[in-house]
């Protein structure tokens, strides 16, 4: 098979879909891999390493997803990238197809067999390809969360960590998910006084046990929600329904009943976002102020720390390419429920039940 690797385009995003001893793996198995020529450097890969490794490199994007039987990449396509999608294509990306009707579309229209990380999910739940990127916006949550926090940016003036004799700031992560039990470490961490909310018992007791009780824990439920906002400094939004859009369990009144120069940090706004004042944003321009309170809803969080994001993308994500390339879609997907789990649409129809219930459509499935 003929692997393509473009660069990336969307705003401020770095990555790459492929290290290059990822190349090397699929060379390994007799799989050819065309690579964009640049498309590595913002992640510390120059071209003649992908070459050291086996990969051609061409002088375009349209070059590569023209050669290519599979494209590999790190956000969904952009709509300058809509007239590369084709029949027969297999795309293998994150695509958050709940939140984007207008890819959507385009995917059905053009019959792309479209596979997306973040519905990659195994027999117990988790989701293998979503949890590094997860895992790394869950540690950045806090970071940006403090710089949101800063007079400068129009935030509250709080520390988190505190000081002498100075109360630290308050943290309310809603969600225990990776991201929400990455971003409770980082908060601990730095002396924060943190709160984490879910619907899960068991999720909330581990994370307790697991930070030897220096977080409180809470069940999500309105009420509870209510009272931690009105409290709160930042708020990590930290919510996610595989494939589906995030439930807004923040409300505009209960924005508006937030400290003047608090922050949300919404680390579910890929899927729709968590707080009905969140909107998406970009590195180039992360924040805006809603009712006082200071949004930070970056889309692609992970693509600010290239090389560790592309590296551990990497990581996770090649063995489930590889398998593509080795059997094809149709006999991977057969073999494979992450596969099948995986695939979002397929010959114009959508395969995966959340993003067809999303996009108000019957799910149809190529091996029902």
């Amino acid at each position: 098979m003929i692997v393509g690797i473009p660069a990336e385009i969307k705003s401020d995003e770095s990555r790459v879909a492929l290290t290059p001893a990822g190349v090397a793996a699929f060379r390994s198995r007799g799989h050819t891999v065309v690579i964009e020529r640049g498309a590595g450097f913002g992640s510390g890969f120059d071209d003649a390493s992908y070459r050291a490794a086996g990969a051609r490199i061409t002088i375009s994007a349209a070059a590569v997803w023209r050669q290519a039987d599979m494209v590999l990449k790190v956000k969904e396509p952009q709509p300058s990238e809509f007239r590369f999608l084709r029949p027969g294509l297999i795309l293998f990306t994150y695509l958050h197809l709940a939140a984007d009707r207008r890819l959507a579309r385009e995917l059905l229209h053009r019959r792309v067999s479209a596979l997306g990380y973040e519905t990659i999910q195994l027999a117990d739940g988790s989701l293998p390809l979503l949890a590094p990127m997860s895992e790394i916006a869950g540690r950045l949550a806090i970071q940006a969360g403090s710089w949101c926090l800063q007079a400068r940016s129009g935030g509250r003036g709080v520390l988190l960590s505190g000081a002498s004799g100075v109360r630290p700031g308050k943290v309310l992560i809603v969600g225990a998910g990776i991201a929400g039990a990455n971003a409770c470490q980082i908060a601990t961490g730095v002396g924060a006084e943190v709160t984490v909310m879910d619907i899960s018992p068991a999720r909330l007791r581990y994370l307790h046990d697991v930070l030897g009780g220096h977080v409180t824990t809470l069940m999500s439920n309105k009420s509870n929600l209510e009272e931690e906002l009105g409290q709160a400094d930042l708020v990590i939004g930290a919510v996610l329904l595989p494939g589906a859009l995030t439930p807004r369990l923040i409300t505009y009144k209960m924005v508006s009943r937030m400290k003047r120069g608090a922050a949300i940090v919404d680390l579910s706004i890929d899927q729709g976002g968590v707080s009905d004042t969140s909107r998406p944003t970009t590195h180039a321009k992360p924040t805006y102020v809603r009712d006082g309170v200071v949004h930070y809803c970056v889309t692609n969080m992970p693509g600010v720390v290239p090389h560790t994001s592309t590296n551990a993308l990497t990581n996770a994500t090649l063995s489930y390419a590889m398998d593509l390339a080795d059997r094809g879609l149709l006999t991977a997907g057969a073999q494979s429920n992450a596969i099948r789990h995986g695939l979002n649409t397929y010959e114009g129809k959508v395969a995966h039940p959340a993003v067809a219930e999303a996009l108000r459509l019957r799910p149809q499935s190529p091996w029902n």
